[in-house]
């Protein structure tokens, strides 16, 4: 089997193979380079997304080399220096994955590095990269590119020429499978010129299945009316959109019947994310959304989260109002569906016995829970008894803001940690525990019997816990990694080389190198 693959006659896995290392283009690089049938397959892969800004500008060239003389002679006319060389392949056919504004920033570091003299007139330069802009995208567009994922975002000085629009004219596969689209509603844009570009793409796109929207608040402009058409246009024509995200800049209070225009997807949409958002009648369409299975709301008034009645597998409410009413509201009418919860109330501290409804609510009515974040509320025995009663749990955050009380005894906060520690169920792979768990870390770990594979402490910086960590490693052989939140690169190499010298089937790392986040 393995020889197949190496000689290139599996080319369905291997081309699969490289498709797991997409993230990694030093590997597909390498991968190009052993041989002629390897690189047909890495080639492509390596240009469905060459514009992330944290690459280099000099990709761009090899775009341009399949220009003609006609377009060479306009770019040395405004004093680019553009070098040609033949290329074997046609790098623009396989463009997948386009983010105008990092295209943007690639084209701006491209011309000023390509310029034959400086440019101190910053209007003249700003002119200059749109033609760069615009001859790009002329050519990605024309080249027989198949986009998967769009995001429009670009700064104020930025303008589709009209020949943008008959290449897109040209290319009718180009925008066929888009299924990702996400777009930037900022004030400073060109109205006309974008209103133009959405009503093209609302022509020529049915299949996007995630949206997302940055919305400004309060547009004043009647121009904005034409745009907003346009998006609504956009939200109507598609065939099935399971995804909507809104963030607001500044919480807007006016949405422009965007919000409304989701009627007509009630039947397909499974998940919204609302960020940053004031409430709004508009909002009310989302009672219609039987088939929704995830919402997650982040810094919104709870009047939002009290229109919902749909049964949900996953909920994020994070820093919004902690409401006796809404929350357990929700949770009950999602019962024994909802398996994902991330909760972070925004008033935290202010009422305990909000935070003791709410987790009252959470052990009677969703016991089928395996994912389970909780942030800045107090460790208490209701605490304690919604962990015990989860015997699902698979993957458990807790960054507490206190314990119970500040005047707590030491005797008695100790029992509370080993009981937790006691009950934590069998089924949890997964424990990440933040900065107030630290000075308990070593009681914690020398009762808890969960079998983790994954465990996050906030530090590792003396030897009480270096030793109960290494004990724990020991007796847990389940578990692969801890990640260390807090300052990983400081870590005592002593304590480092303690752990490792006695544990060899363990993983020290940082911990955004483990974390699990739905």
């Amino acid at each position: 089997m393995a020889s197949k693959i190496f000689m290139g006659d599996m080319p369905e896995l291997m081309e699969n193979i490289l498709n797991n290392l997409k993230n990694d283009p030093n590997s597909l690089y390498s991968c190009a380079l052993v041989k002629r049938h390897w690189c047909k397959m890495a080639i492509p892969i390596l240009w469905q997304n060459p514009f992330p800004l944290n690459k280099k500008p000099i990709f761009i060239s090899e775009y341009f080399s399949s220009f003609d003389e006609d377009k060479i002679y306009i770019l040395k006319e405004y004093g680019i220096n553009l070098k040609i060389s033949r290329k074997l392949f046609n790098y623009a056919k396989f463009l997948k994955d386009l983010n105008l504004s990092d295209l943007e920033s690639k084209a701006r570091e491209w011309t000023n590095l390509n310029l034959v003299k400086l440019i101190s007139s910053k209007t003249y330069f700003d002119a200059l990269v749109n033609v760069v802009i615009n001859l790009l995208l002329k050519l990605l567009f024309e080249s027989g590119a198949v986009l998967h994922k769009l995001d429009i975002s670009f700064s104020e000085s930025f303008e589709f020429k009209p020949e943008i629009f008959y290449s897109i004219g040209r290319n009718e596969l180009l925008f066929s499978r888009l299924q990702h689209l996400s777009l930037s509603v900022m004030p400073e844009f060109n109205i006309e010129n974008i209103t133009i570009f959405l009503k093209v793409l609302a022509k020529n796109i049915t299949s996007i299945s995630s949206l997302n929207l940055v919305i400004y608040s309060n547009f004043e402009s009647r121009l904005f009316h034409s745009l907003f058409h346009a998006i609504i246009r956009i939200i109507k024509s598609q065939e099935q959109l399971k995804q909507f995200n809104l963030v607001g800049e500044d919480h807007p209070t006016e949405f422009y019947g965007i919000i409304s225009a989701l009627e007509c997807q009630k039947n397909s949409l499974q998940e919204v994310r609302i960020n940053n958002c004031t409430y709004n009648k508009e909002f009310e369409v989302l009672k219609d959304c039987k088939n929704l299975e995830t919402l997650r709301v982040f810094n919104c008034s709870s009047e939002l989260l009290n229109l919902l009645d749909c049964k949900i597998s996953t909920l994020e409410v994070f820093d919004c109002l902690i409401d006796v009413q809404t929350i357990p509201l929700i949770l009950e009418n999602s019962g024994l569906l909802l398996q994902q919860l991330s909760f972070e109330p925004a008033n935290y501290g202010e009422d305990s016995h909000e935070e003791l409804f709410f987790l009252e609510a959470l052990k009677s009515f969703c016991p089928n829970i395996t994912y389970l974040y909780i942030s800045n509320i107090e460790f208490s025995i209701q605490l304690l008894e919604l962990i015990g009663s989860l015997q699902k749990l698979q993957f458990l955050s807790l960054w507490l803001w206190c314990f119970v009380d500040d005047n707590i005894q030491e005797e008695e906060l100790k029992v509370h940690v080993i009981q937790f520690a006691e009950m934590l169920p069998l089924t949890l792979q997964y424990l990440d525990l933040g900065e107030n768990w630290q000075p308990c870390i070593d009681i914690l770990l020398s009762h808890c019997n969960a079998p983790l594979k994954k465990l996050l402490i906030y530090r590792l910086n003396d030897e009480k816990h270096t030793r109960a960590l290494i004990e724990f490693c020991i007796r847990n052989k389940a578990l692969n990694y801890v990640g260390i939140c807090r300052y990983y690169s400081d870590l005592d190499e002593n304590f480092r080389k303690e752990v490792e010298a006695h544990v060899t089937n363990v993983a020290l790392l940082p911990r955004e190198r483990i974390v699990v986040n739905y």
